[in-house]
């Protein structure tokens, strides 16, 4: 049995939590790479003074967020990590609080307002037709009003995160569903006389049409004013 370089033994062989940060400072140390397989446990065992149950729920863990999986003829591998799945599963299950929802709500206000160049590097003449259509459909049903529907809102957002053609941002779309629920559940009744900076409010329309004919810096300009009121909730909340 060969002997394995860059890892050391473990002095209390009962902590799994050790053996698991033991194991990624062996593959840094080893530089090692997605796709490149890892020790059997029994090397991993051996290596640490350890036996092969607590290597294999050390493995495990790895295993449940995805940081190595087990391949036909090669074992076990490292493995590129769903950043995204942990969310998923999170969500699935209902298992976010009010303080992850408002955390990840502030994330959303980032993002809509710093996607601006990739929409107008991307952005198809199909694209815009479908955002022309959830405009008019919405513009029928809700008019002269900056509190749209849940149903509106999702389209419309939903149809950005989509145009930005990044498979990350559109699944973090995804999770965000429960978040646009959560807020326009708790939207306060004052919202519909909020006080925007530049005076006026910026519709879908005017986001619409800046797509259409202006520039990624008027987008962020004018999405910053369209989100003013949920921006300001979150800047108050957190004085």
């Amino acid at each position: 049995m060969k002997k394995l370089r860059n890892i050391t033994p473990l002095e209390n062989l009962s902590l799994v939590d050790k053996v698991e940060n033991r194991l990624k400072e062996y593959f840094r140390e080893n530089n090692l790479k997605i796709g490149d397989s890892i020790p059997k446990e029994l090397e991993f065992a051996e290596a640490l003074g350890v036996s092969r149950t607590v290597i294999r729920e050390a493995l495990l863990r790895l295993r449940t967020i995805g940081v190595i999986e087990s391949k036909k003829r090669k074992g076990m591998v490292l493995t590129q990590p769903d950043i995204i799945q942990n969310f998923e599963k999170a969500i699935e299950y209902n298992l976010l609080g009010e303080q992850t929802l408002t955390d990840i709500f502030e994330l959303r206000l980032i993002l809509e307002m710093g996607m601006a160049d990739l929409l107008f590097a991307r952005m198809t003449k199909e694209d815009i037709e479908d955002l022309d259509t959830i405009v008019a459909e919405q513009e029928k049903e809700e008019v002269n009003t900056s509190i749209f529907s849940l149903e509106h809102e999702i389209a419309f957002h939903g149809k950005l995160y989509e145009m930005s053609n990044n498979t990350t941002l559109q699944r973090f779309q995804d999770l965000l569903l429960p978040v646009f629920s959560y807020v326009h559940d708790n939207m306060s009744p004052e919202a519909k006389n909020f006080k925007y900076s530049k005076g006026t409010f910026v519709t879908h329309r005017d986001l619409l049409n800046i797509l259409k004919t202006g520039t990624p810096e008027r987008f962020r300009e004018a999405m910053r004013n369209h989100l003013e009121p949920h921006l300001e909730k979150v800047l108050h909340m957190a004085k």
